[in-house]
């Protein structure tokens, strides 16, 4: 039973990996960037965000700072946390589809195009012209 146990990442490893792959992407950071920015390969970085190897404090710390966030950010929304406050349902599920929208090509192009946009009209208007386009008037 233990040999099955080494062979499946822990569910808080496979979080933690999967925020630093997805602040990562949104600062459009490869992944050899960041390994040497750590003075680690490109591999290791590989390992932690599918939550193969666990990231160490001192190396978790890094890495919040390489990539400007606060080391809590790698531990938002994630499991086992029943303890916490949490919003409802409908709030961590539209969470969870932002942040896999946030993950693919397409929302990262969106995102870093719509964070250069400066006026907040235009983004409004931007806002407006996507939910049209959606059918999503509402909201």
């Amino acid at each position: 039973m233990v040999e099955e146990n080494k062979k499946k990442p822990n569910p808080i490893d496979t979080h933690v990996g999967s925020r630093i792959r997805l602040r990562r992407n949104m600062l459009g950071m490869s992944q050899e960037k960041l390994g040497e920015n750590l003075g680690i390969t490109f591999q290791q970085i590989q390992k932690y965000e599918k939550g193969t190897n666990r990231v160490g404090a001192s190396r978790l710390q890094a890495i919040a700072s390489i990539l400007s966030v606060p080391v809590s950010f790698f531990f938002e929304d994630a499991p086992g946390q029943d303890g916490v406050t949490r919003s409802g349902f409908a709030e961590d599920n539209a969470m969870a589809l932002a942040a896999e929208f946030c993950s693919t090509p397409e929302g990262l192009q969106l995102n870093r195009a719509f964070v250069k946009v400066a006026d907040p009209k235009v983004r409004r208007r931007i806002i407006d012209l996507v939910k049209s386009l959606a059918g999503d008037e509402a909201g």
